[in-house]
Protein backbone atom coordinates (compact mmCIF):
# COMPACT_ATOMS: atom_id res chain seq x y z
CA UNK A 1 0.00 0.00 0.00
CA UNK A 2 1.37 3.49 -0.79
CA UNK A 3 3.09 5.28 2.07
CA UNK A 4 0.46 7.42 3.80
CA UNK A 5 0.95 11.18 3.96
CA UNK A 6 0.54 12.52 7.49
CA UNK A 7 -1.41 15.59 8.53
CA UNK A 8 0.37 15.92 11.87
CA UNK A 9 1.53 19.54 12.09
CA UNK A 10 2.65 20.50 15.62
CA UNK A 11 3.35 24.01 16.82
CA UNK A 12 6.99 25.11 17.13
CA UNK A 13 7.38 23.79 20.71
CA UNK A 14 6.72 20.23 19.64
CA UNK A 15 9.05 20.40 16.68
CA UNK A 16 11.65 19.68 19.36
CA UNK A 17 11.73 15.87 19.43
CA UNK A 18 12.70 15.61 23.09
CA UNK A 19 9.98 17.99 24.31
CA UNK A 20 7.47 16.06 22.21
CA UNK A 21 8.67 12.74 23.64
CA UNK A 22 8.58 13.80 27.28
CA UNK A 23 5.63 16.20 27.37
CA UNK A 24 2.71 13.84 27.89
CA UNK A 25 4.59 11.77 30.46
CA UNK A 26 5.49 14.83 32.51
CA UNK A 27 2.40 17.01 32.06
CA UNK A 28 -0.66 14.85 31.37
CA UNK A 29 -2.58 14.49 34.65
CA UNK A 30 -5.85 12.79 33.74
CA UNK A 31 -6.89 9.86 35.90
CA UNK A 32 -8.91 6.81 34.99
CA UNK A 33 -10.81 4.18 36.98
CA UNK A 34 -10.27 0.66 35.73
CA UNK A 35 -12.03 -2.59 36.44
CA UNK A 36 -9.17 -5.08 36.83
CA UNK A 37 -9.51 -8.71 35.88
CA UNK A 38 -6.81 -11.32 36.34
CA UNK A 39 -6.50 -14.22 33.94
CA UNK A 40 -4.40 -17.32 34.50
CA UNK A 41 -1.71 -18.43 32.08
CA UNK A 42 -0.94 -22.00 31.08
CA UNK A 43 2.37 -21.87 32.97
CA UNK A 44 0.64 -21.12 36.30
CA UNK A 45 1.21 -17.39 36.21
CA UNK A 46 -1.17 -14.49 35.60
CA UNK A 47 -1.90 -11.42 33.50
CA UNK A 48 -3.75 -8.38 34.80
CA UNK A 49 -6.15 -6.69 32.38
CA UNK A 50 -7.61 -3.25 33.11
CA UNK A 51 -11.05 -2.61 31.60
CA UNK A 52 -12.66 0.75 30.85
CA UNK A 53 -15.94 -0.04 29.13
CA UNK A 54 -19.42 1.23 28.28
CA UNK A 55 -21.01 -1.87 26.74
CA UNK A 56 -19.90 -0.97 23.24
CA UNK A 57 -19.78 -3.33 20.26
CA UNK A 58 -16.19 -2.39 19.49
CA UNK A 59 -13.21 -2.88 21.76
CA UNK A 60 -9.57 -1.82 21.61
CA UNK A 61 -6.89 -3.91 23.31
CA UNK A 62 -4.06 -1.54 24.25
CA UNK A 63 -0.43 -2.64 24.65
CA UNK A 64 2.05 -0.46 26.51
CA UNK A 65 5.72 0.09 25.81
CA UNK A 66 8.86 -1.02 27.64
CA UNK A 67 8.44 -0.73 31.42
CA UNK A 68 5.04 0.87 30.96
CA UNK A 69 1.66 -0.27 32.21
CA UNK A 70 -2.04 0.53 32.06
CA UNK A 71 -1.11 3.64 34.05
CA UNK A 72 1.17 5.02 31.32
CA UNK A 73 -0.05 8.47 30.31
CA UNK A 74 -0.32 7.62 26.62
CA UNK A 75 -2.47 4.58 27.45
CA UNK A 76 -4.79 6.57 29.72
CA UNK A 77 -5.08 9.36 27.15
CA UNK A 78 -6.00 6.94 24.37
CA UNK A 79 -8.49 4.98 26.45
CA UNK A 80 -10.31 8.05 27.74
CA UNK A 81 -10.59 9.37 24.19
CA UNK A 82 -11.86 6.04 22.86
CA UNK A 83 -14.41 5.72 25.67
CA UNK A 84 -15.66 9.23 24.94
CA UNK A 85 -16.23 8.13 21.36
CA UNK A 86 -18.22 5.01 22.19
CA UNK A 87 -15.45 2.42 22.13
CA UNK A 88 -14.52 0.05 24.96
CA UNK A 89 -10.88 -0.44 25.88
CA UNK A 90 -8.81 -3.02 27.69
CA UNK A 91 -5.28 -2.18 28.78
CA UNK A 92 -2.96 -5.17 29.00
CA UNK A 93 -0.34 -5.15 31.72
CA UNK A 94 2.52 -7.34 30.56
CA UNK A 95 3.91 -9.67 33.19
CA UNK A 96 5.67 -7.79 35.97
CA UNK A 97 4.07 -4.47 35.00
CA UNK A 98 0.75 -4.48 36.87
CA UNK A 99 2.16 -3.50 40.26
CA UNK A 100 2.38 -7.06 41.56
CA UNK A 101 5.34 -9.34 40.84
CA UNK A 102 4.58 -12.43 38.82
CA UNK A 103 5.44 -15.89 40.03
CA UNK A 104 7.68 -16.91 37.14
CA UNK A 105 11.26 -15.65 36.81
CA UNK A 106 10.60 -14.46 33.26
CA UNK A 107 8.18 -11.66 32.47
CA UNK A 108 7.88 -10.15 28.97
CA UNK A 109 10.02 -9.27 26.01
CA UNK A 110 9.61 -7.33 22.77
CA UNK A 111 8.32 -10.30 20.78
CA UNK A 112 6.45 -12.36 23.37
CA UNK A 113 3.17 -12.82 21.52
CA UNK A 114 1.84 -15.86 23.35
CA UNK A 115 0.50 -13.72 26.20
CA UNK A 116 -1.22 -11.40 23.72
CA UNK A 117 -2.75 -14.45 22.05
CA UNK A 118 -4.03 -15.61 25.45
CA UNK A 119 -5.60 -12.21 26.10
CA UNK A 120 -7.31 -12.12 22.71
CA UNK A 121 -8.67 -15.64 23.13
CA UNK A 122 -9.97 -14.73 26.59
CA UNK A 123 -11.76 -11.62 25.32
CA UNK A 124 -13.31 -13.44 22.35
CA UNK A 125 -14.55 -16.34 24.48
CA UNK A 126 -15.90 -14.28 27.38
CA UNK A 127 -17.30 -11.16 25.73
CA UNK A 128 -19.62 -10.40 22.84
CA UNK A 129 -17.65 -7.78 20.94
CA UNK A 130 -18.34 -7.63 17.21
CA UNK A 131 -15.07 -5.83 16.49
CA UNK A 132 -11.70 -5.87 18.19
CA UNK A 133 -8.77 -3.62 17.32
CA UNK A 134 -5.22 -3.91 18.61
CA UNK A 135 -3.32 -0.79 19.66
CA UNK A 136 0.37 -0.85 20.51
CA UNK A 137 2.96 1.71 21.50
CA UNK A 138 6.70 1.24 21.00
CA UNK A 139 7.49 -2.27 22.30
CA UNK A 140 3.76 -3.00 22.38
CA UNK A 141 3.63 -2.02 18.73
CA UNK A 142 6.39 -4.47 17.89
CA UNK A 143 4.53 -7.26 19.68
CA UNK A 144 1.32 -6.31 17.84
CA UNK A 145 2.96 -6.38 14.39
CA UNK A 146 4.76 -9.65 15.09
CA UNK A 147 1.50 -11.20 16.32
CA UNK A 148 -0.36 -10.21 13.15
CA UNK A 149 2.49 -11.28 10.88
CA UNK A 150 3.30 -14.66 12.35
CA UNK A 151 -0.27 -15.99 12.15
CA UNK A 152 -1.75 -17.19 8.88
CA UNK A 153 -5.32 -16.93 10.12
CA UNK A 154 -6.04 -14.11 12.57
CA UNK A 155 -9.52 -14.34 14.06
CA UNK A 156 -11.96 -12.36 11.90
CA UNK A 157 -13.15 -10.42 14.96
CA UNK A 158 -9.74 -8.70 14.89
CA UNK A 159 -10.51 -5.97 12.40
CA UNK A 160 -7.21 -4.10 12.52
CA UNK A 161 -4.14 -2.92 14.35
CA UNK A 162 -2.55 0.47 15.03
CA UNK A 163 1.09 0.74 16.11
CA UNK A 164 2.91 3.92 17.09
CA UNK A 165 6.67 4.54 17.38
CA UNK A 166 7.60 0.94 16.63
CA UNK A 167 11.20 -0.31 16.98
CA UNK A 168 10.68 -2.62 14.00
CA UNK A 169 14.35 -3.58 14.06
CA UNK A 170 15.19 -4.30 17.69
CA UNK A 171 18.94 -4.34 17.15
CA UNK A 172 18.85 -1.05 15.28
CA UNK A 173 16.70 0.55 17.97
CA UNK A 174 19.00 -0.79 20.67
CA UNK A 175 21.94 0.87 18.95
CA UNK A 176 20.01 4.12 18.48
CA UNK A 177 19.21 4.26 22.18
CA UNK A 178 22.92 3.99 22.95
CA UNK A 179 23.53 7.37 21.27
CA UNK A 180 24.45 10.29 23.54
CA UNK A 181 21.20 12.14 22.91
CA UNK A 182 19.28 9.20 24.40
CA UNK A 183 21.39 8.74 27.53
CA UNK A 184 18.67 9.98 29.88
CA UNK A 185 16.05 7.65 28.39
CA UNK A 186 18.42 4.68 28.33
CA UNK A 187 19.48 5.10 31.95
CA UNK A 188 15.87 5.39 33.06
CA UNK A 189 14.93 2.15 31.30
CA UNK A 190 17.99 0.29 32.55
CA UNK A 191 17.44 1.31 36.15
CA UNK A 192 14.00 -0.29 36.41
CA UNK A 193 15.00 -3.28 34.30
CA UNK A 194 18.05 -3.94 36.46
CA UNK A 195 16.05 -3.54 39.66
CA UNK A 196 13.52 -6.12 38.47
CA UNK A 197 16.27 -8.49 37.34
CA UNK A 198 17.97 -8.29 40.73
CA UNK A 199 14.63 -8.94 42.47
CA UNK A 200 14.21 -11.99 40.24
CA UNK A 201 17.61 -13.32 41.32
CA UNK A 202 16.66 -12.87 44.97
CA UNK A 203 13.36 -14.73 44.45
CA UNK A 204 14.87 -17.43 42.24
CA UNK A 205 18.46 -17.99 43.42
CA UNK A 206 18.83 -21.10 41.27
CA UNK A 207 18.67 -19.06 38.05
CA UNK A 208 21.80 -18.99 35.96
CA UNK A 209 21.97 -15.20 35.84
CA UNK A 210 25.05 -13.13 36.63
CA UNK A 211 24.41 -10.29 39.05
CA UNK A 212 27.73 -8.78 38.02
CA UNK A 213 26.80 -8.76 34.31
CA UNK A 214 23.45 -7.19 35.09
CA UNK A 215 24.96 -4.40 37.15
CA UNK A 216 27.64 -3.71 34.53
CA UNK A 217 25.15 -3.51 31.65
CA UNK A 218 25.53 -0.11 30.00
CA UNK A 219 23.12 -0.59 27.10
CA UNK A 220 20.26 -2.80 25.97
CA UNK A 221 22.43 -5.30 24.16
CA UNK A 222 24.48 -5.97 27.30
CA UNK A 223 21.33 -6.23 29.42
CA UNK A 224 19.61 -8.54 26.94
CA UNK A 225 22.73 -10.71 26.84
CA UNK A 226 22.71 -10.89 30.64
CA UNK A 227 18.97 -11.30 31.26
CA UNK A 228 16.55 -11.56 28.33
CA UNK A 229 18.47 -14.13 26.30
CA UNK A 230 19.08 -16.65 29.10
CA UNK A 231 15.60 -16.27 30.61
CA UNK A 232 13.88 -16.93 27.29
CA UNK A 233 16.37 -19.42 25.84
CA UNK A 234 17.87 -17.26 23.11
CA UNK A 235 21.53 -17.75 22.21
CA UNK A 236 22.33 -14.12 22.89
CA UNK A 237 20.93 -10.62 22.40
CA UNK A 238 21.42 -10.74 18.63
CA UNK A 239 19.49 -14.02 18.39
CA UNK A 240 16.70 -12.43 20.44
CA UNK A 241 16.62 -9.35 18.22
CA UNK A 242 16.61 -11.36 14.99
CA UNK A 243 13.77 -13.66 16.04
CA UNK A 244 11.54 -10.94 17.47
CA UNK A 245 11.94 -7.86 15.28
CA UNK A 246 8.60 -7.11 13.65
CA UNK A 247 10.34 -6.01 10.44
CA UNK A 248 10.71 -9.74 9.71
CA UNK A 249 6.94 -10.29 9.99
CA UNK A 250 5.32 -7.21 8.43
CA UNK A 251 5.34 -8.63 4.90
CA UNK A 252 3.06 -11.45 6.09
CA UNK A 253 0.41 -9.25 7.75
CA UNK A 254 -3.00 -9.74 6.13
CA UNK A 255 -5.02 -7.70 8.65
CA UNK A 256 -5.59 -3.98 8.07
CA UNK A 257 -2.79 -2.25 9.94
CA UNK A 258 -1.55 1.29 10.46
CA UNK A 259 2.04 1.98 11.53
CA UNK A 260 3.00 5.53 12.56
CA UNK A 261 6.71 6.24 13.08
CA UNK A 262 7.84 9.86 13.34
CA UNK A 263 10.93 10.67 11.31
CA UNK A 264 12.48 12.54 14.26
CA UNK A 265 12.10 9.63 16.70
CA UNK A 266 15.54 9.26 18.33
CA UNK A 267 14.64 5.78 19.63
CA UNK A 268 14.50 4.44 16.07
CA UNK A 269 17.28 3.61 13.65
CA UNK A 270 16.95 3.95 9.87
CA UNK A 271 16.20 0.22 9.76
CA UNK A 272 13.02 0.83 11.81
CA UNK A 273 11.35 2.47 8.82
CA UNK A 274 10.24 -0.42 6.56
CA UNK A 275 9.14 1.67 3.58
CA UNK A 276 9.67 -0.97 0.91
CA UNK A 277 8.07 -3.79 2.91
CA UNK A 278 4.98 -1.73 3.71
CA UNK A 279 4.68 -0.44 0.15
CA UNK A 280 4.50 -4.02 -1.08
CA UNK A 281 1.82 -5.09 1.42
CA UNK A 282 -1.68 -3.90 0.58
CA UNK A 283 -2.85 -4.52 4.14
CA UNK A 284 -0.36 -2.16 5.78
CA UNK A 285 -0.37 1.64 5.84
CA UNK A 286 2.89 3.29 6.89
CA UNK A 287 2.71 6.89 8.05
CA UNK A 288 5.86 8.88 8.81
CA UNK A 289 5.20 12.38 10.18
CA UNK A 290 8.19 14.71 10.06
CA UNK A 291 7.76 15.37 13.78
CA UNK A 292 6.35 13.43 16.71
CA UNK A 293 9.25 12.22 18.80
CA UNK A 294 8.77 8.86 20.50
CA UNK A 295 5.12 8.23 21.44
CA UNK A 296 4.67 12.00 21.48
CA UNK A 297 2.57 13.55 18.71
CA UNK A 298 1.53 16.47 20.90
CA UNK A 299 -0.28 19.45 19.42
CA UNK A 300 -1.06 21.73 22.36
CA UNK A 301 0.43 22.75 25.69
CA UNK A 302 -3.04 22.07 27.12
CA UNK A 303 -2.66 18.34 27.93
CA UNK A 304 -6.22 17.16 27.32
CA UNK A 305 -6.18 18.73 23.86
CA UNK A 306 -3.21 16.62 22.75
CA UNK A 307 -5.29 14.17 20.79
CA UNK A 308 -3.74 13.89 17.33
CA UNK A 309 -2.67 10.27 17.81
CA UNK A 310 -5.99 9.43 19.47
CA UNK A 311 -7.91 11.02 16.61
CA UNK A 312 -5.74 9.09 14.17
CA UNK A 313 -6.68 5.85 15.92
CA UNK A 314 -10.39 6.70 15.74
CA UNK A 315 -10.10 7.71 12.08
CA UNK A 316 -8.49 4.38 11.26
CA UNK A 317 -11.13 2.41 13.18
CA UNK A 318 -13.97 4.29 11.50
CA UNK A 319 -12.44 3.77 8.06
CA UNK A 320 -12.70 0.01 8.60
CA UNK A 321 -16.08 -0.13 10.31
Amino acid sequence: MPITKSNYTPNFIFKNRHINTAFKTLIYNQNITYNRKRINTSDNDFLDLDFSTNNAETCVIALHGLEGSSKSKYIISAIKFLNANGIDAIAVNFRGCSGEPNSKPYSYHSGKTDDLNLVIDYIIKNYTYKNIFLLGYSMGGNILLKYLGERVNVNSIIKGGVAFSVPCDLKGSSEALSNKQNKLYLNRFLKTLKDKALETINKHPDLNLSKEKILKSKNFEEFDDAVTAPLFNFKDANDYYLKNSSINFIENINTSTLIVNALDDTFLSESCYPFKICKNNNHVMFETPKYGGHVGFNTSIIPHKNTWSEERILQFINSIL
